[in-house]
Order: structure tokens, then C-alpha cells, then sequence
């Protein structure tokens, strides 16, 4: 079959007219299904590297809950608790005077303890003084005030010697969660 020069011309033209025709839609088409393709591979690779690391993260994150957790829980056993504070003044009055005894500590006299309460918190302070005939006894007392559960914290110390005795005041406190805490006034009610 033969063509003639005005077919061949007419066929030029529309392969002309195609391929302008591809180069102005088809081809920016593709190259932006190509260019979407390729974001949405970078970004299912950086969520695969982002849940990687989170997987690698969780480990330390689980150790350390788990370690505030027991931090927590020590804290918790260090603080004084009871449902009113002349309870917990008592509670803490008793430790004191048994960690005298038990070091051969002699209680000469303690004052009312004293308390500051702010925010949720409240620490009661107790002053005491004492006598005994030897200082080794004092250190005795001074360690066992240091391993107390509840932890009691040494606020203020003095000790002097007089002929074969030592005499001395101590200042302690303790703490206690002040919330729900009643004083005494509204325990009487």
C-alpha cells in the first residue's frame, strides 16, 4: 500500500501532535507518580526507622520506670504516715526515744514537736536532750537515727563533756504526706 505525499505529511503531523502531546501531560504524569512513589518510600523508611528506635528506646524506658518506680517505692518507706499529725508527732517522739534506749542513751527531756506544713507536705521536728556516759554511745545513736525507716534526718547536734558524762540535744525531723492528714483540733470533733 502506498501513501500519498499529503498521508505521509497528515501521519508526520499526528505523531508530531502525539509526542507533543505526551511530552505536555503523559510525561509530567508519570514523573509525579514517580515523585510521589518516592515520598511515600522515604517516609514509610523513616516511620520503620522511627518505630526501630522506639523498639531499641523501650527497653531503657521500661528500666527506667522500673527503677523510679523502686525509687518511689523507698521514698515512700523513708516518710512517716498515720491519719492525723499528733499521731505521727508520736510515732516519730517513739522512734527517737527507742533508738536512745537501744544506744544506751539517757532522755533527759524533749520539747512538743514542731510542725511546718507547706503544700503537700508536712515536717515535724523534735528537740530532745540527753546524757550518757560514753560518746561511743552517741555515735551508736547517730547511726541509728542514719538507717531509720522512716528515715529521721539530724537538723541539729551538740554534745559536751562533763567530768565522766556527756550531755547533749538533738534536733530531728521527719516527714509525712500532709493530704488527708487531720490536726488535732479536727480529730477531737
Amino acid at each position: 500500500m502506498q501513501f500519498s505525499k499529503r498521508e505521509k505529511n497528515l501521519a508526520y503531523g499526528a505523531i508530531i501532535v502525539a509526542l507533543a502531546f505526551a511530552g505536555t501531560t503523559v510525561l509530567p504524569a508519570v514523573q509525579s507518580i514517580y515523585s510521589d512513589r518516592e515520598r511515600n518510600i522515604e517516609t514509610v523508611l523513616l516511620d520503620i526507622e522511627r518505630e526501630q528506635r522506639l523498639l531499641e528506646n523501650s527497653s531503657t524506658w521500661r528500666e527506667r520506670r522500673i527503677e523510679a518506680e523502686l525509687r518511689a517505692a523507698q521514698l515512700e518507706q523513708q516518710i512517716f504516715s498515720g491519719d492525723t499529725i499528733p499521731l505521727i508527732e508520736a510515732e516519730l517522739q517513739s522512734f527517737l526515744s527507742r533508738y536512745a534506749r537501744e544506744s544506751s542513751i539517757i532522755v533527759g527531756s524533749t520539747r512538743l514537736a514542731e510542725r511546718l506544713e507547706t503544700n503537700e507536705w508536712l515536717m515535724i521536728s523534735q528537740e530532745m536532750s540527753f546524757r550518757t556516759d560514753s560518746a561511743n554511745n552517741t555515735i551508736g545513736f547517730l547511726e541509728r537515727l542514719d538507717d531509720s525507716v522512716p528515715r529521721l534526718y539530724v537538723k541539729d547536734f551538740s554534745i559536751n563533756r562533763t567530768r565522766s558524762q556527756y550531755t547533749g540535744e538533738i534536733t530531728v525531723v521527719g516527714f509525712a504526706r500532709a493530704e488527708g492528714l487531720t490536726s488535732e483540733e479536727e480529730s477531737q470533733r
